[in-house]
This record gives structure tokens, C-alpha cells and sequence, in this order.
């Protein structure tokens, strides 16, 4: 299993509101930062990743400090950062904030908006997750990733889901929202998928590491037995490289050693489980690798500034189970 698909499978990826949004020009809306958006639904530390997918019309997206960019009918756009927006049906109209606690009291959401014009319609959502666990995904993308499905014919059973997640939108039967968050993940993974897919040859970064044959499969064996007495040399040996090469290239693609990296996505595999299981401290320091407690305490107490025991009871989740998350 590649390390994308190893990351999926531990972050835990939760939530989605939809809303489908139908805006008549002339409009312009103004949607939330991820803080104010956080603030709203109680998640703490915990990252959202904002997206809406054009199901009809056109518009036009403004960042601060980016130039504008426009979308057509069958376009995902992905918010990685949690940047505040302005979305438009003409670039310099005046924006409506978006009242982010009335939409969520009222989920799911149909708005309706504008001026009587030509008509836009808009699936709107975001997911939830944990910032540690995604963290090597969230640093490796831009501000805004953008995919298109238009003309792809591979795509259209992706396409038949999101227009799925339009009916269900404003659905009132059982199971509604249920149904929008297994679609609203589903769009962030196939929105990264192709995200990666459509990166040149000369792209640097996390996700372009998981293209290169050395770096990528390096890895998906880091993510896979993270716990494995992994050294460079062991690494270099499994992937057929030499040790410098290894090094090299991986330094290259991630921005640091593959030690480095490997003692980062252990702590962050360890918080998830303080904060979401109620193993003991010495369980989780062999579940990460670690031979002894007192050597895992060190190290966490070097990356977080507390012990583990200190970490867990600030940041419990009530919910753990007795396992492994």
C-alpha cells in the first residue's frame, strides 16, 4: 500500500456539511476562515479542509494576496489552508458573509442567493481532520488545489457521486448526512489523487515524492511498519538503492532525513493514540517503535514540550476506545 493510501487509512478523515448552494448573478459571498469555522463546530485543534464542487454556472474565486481564478461547471476546488474566500459571479462585487453557525444549525443547507440572473449552483462542504496525523499531506499542498472533471471519461462515476451528493444535499431521508460525509470524503481523496497525477516531473514536495520509484517506495514502508527498526541502511536495502542516493532524493522530495521524517510520523501516530485509545504509555511507545517508555517520553517531551501522560489528559478524547485507534 502506497503511503498516501497508509495516511488514509490512520487520519481518520470526519464530518462533511454539504450545502447546495444555487446563486443567481449578480452575487457575491464571502465564506469563513477554517479558525472561524472551527471556533463554530467545537473541533479545537483539529484542521478543516474547506471545497466546493460547481455543479452548474460559473464563478470566480478570490484569495488575499492571489490573483482570481475561475470556475466552470464540473471543477473541484480544494482549500487546504482553511483560507478565508470571496466567491463571485463578477470579479469586485461587494460580498454577503456567509453566516457559518445559521448554515450548520440548519444542515443540510439549501441556500439561495443573488440577483435573479444566470443561475450557479454550488456543492459546498469541508471535512475534518487530525493535523498531526494529515500534516504531511497538508504541508506539501498550495493554497488552492483545483481538478477538473470535465471531458474525463474515467471520472464519471466520481461526477454521478457528486451530483448524488446534491440530491442528497437537501434530502430529509434517514441516513442523509451519513451519505454526505462518505461522499464528501470520497471527494477530498479522488481531489488529491488527481492532484498528484496532474504535478510535472520537476515538482518537489511530499507529494511528488510518492511518484519518485525510490522515495515513494521508501515511504510506504516507513508508513506501513513504523514500528520496524528502521536505519537509512535498512531503508536503502529494501527499495535497491544505496544509502547516499536514498538520503539524497528523499531530503530532495520531503525537505528532511528519512530519520527525521520517520521520528515525526511517530509522534504523530502516538498522539492519536493517547488522544483516541486508553493504552498504557509504555503499549504506545512499542506501538511507535520505541524500546523503552523512558526513551518514547524523552522524545515526545522533545517535540510537544510535555510528557505523554501531561499531553494525553489535555487533549482527551472521551470517546477512546480500550484498542488501538
Amino acid at each position: 500500500m502506497d503511503a498516501l493510501s497508509q495516511i488514509l487509512k490512520v487520519v481518520q478523515l470526519n464530518g462533511a456539511i454539504f450545502f447546495n448552494a444555487r446563486f443567481t448573478a449578480p452575487w457575491c459571498v464571502e465564506s469563513p476562515a477554517e479558525s472561524s469555522l472551527a471556533r463554530s463546530l467545537g473541533l479545537g485543534s483539529d484542521r478543516i479542509l474547506l471545497y466546493h464542487y460547481l455543479v452548474e454556472g460559473s464563478c470566480h474565486i478570490t484569495l488575499d494576496g492571489m490573483a482570481p481564478r475561475q470556475l466552470e461547471a464540473g471543477d473541484i476546488i480544494v482549500f487546504p489552508q482553511g483560507d478565508a474566500h470571496t466567491m463571485a459571479s463578477a470579479i469586485g462585487g461587494q460580498p454577503l458573509p456567509m453566516d457559518a453557525e445559521a448554515i450548520l444549525r440548519e444542515r443540510p443547507k439549501v441556500l439561495h442567493f443573488g440577483g435573479g440572473g444566470e443561475a450557479t449552483r454550488l456543492v459546498c462542504g469541508y471535512m475534518v481532520c487530525d493535523p498531526r496525523l494529515f500534516g504531511p499531506v497538508l504541508a506539501a499542498l498550495p493554497r488552492i488545489v483545483t481538478v477538473s472533471l470535465r471531458n474525463v471519461a474515467q471520472a464519471r462515476w466520481f461526477e454521478a457521486s457528486l451530483q448524488l451528493a446534491v440530491e442528497e444535499a437537501s434530502s430529509p431521508n434517514p441516513g442523509a448526512e451519513g451519505v454526505l460525509a462518505k461522499l464528501s470524503e470520497l471527494m477530498v481523496v479522488e481531489t488529491l489523487r488527481r492532484y498528484v497525477a496532474q504535478l510535472s516531473p520537476e515538482d518537489s514536495g511530499w507529494l511528488s515524492g510518492l511518484r519518485d520509484k525510490t522515495v515513494g517506495k521508501c515511504l510506504a514502508l516507513m508508513h506501513e511498519k513504523p514500528a520496524a527498526r528502521w536505519t537509512v541502511e535498512a531503508l536503502a536495502r529494501e527499495v535497491g538503492s544505496s544509502r547516499s542516493v536514498l538520503a539524497e532524493r528523499f531530503t530532495h522530495y520531503v525537505g528532511q532525513s528519512p530519520m527525521q521524517y520517520l521520528g515525526r510520523w511517530r509522534m504523530a501516530l502516538a498522539t492519536n493514540y493517547l488522544r483516541r485509545s486508553s493504552l498504557s504509555v509504555a503499549r504506545i511507545a512499542e506501538e511507535v517503535g520505541y524500546e523503552s517508555d523512558a526513551n518514547f517520553s524523552r522524545a515526545f517531551r522533545r517535540e510537544f514540550g510535555v510528557p505523554p501522560a501531561t499531553w494525553r489528559r489535555q487533549h482527551a478524547d472521551h470517546s477512546a476506545s480500550a484498542g488501538p485507534p
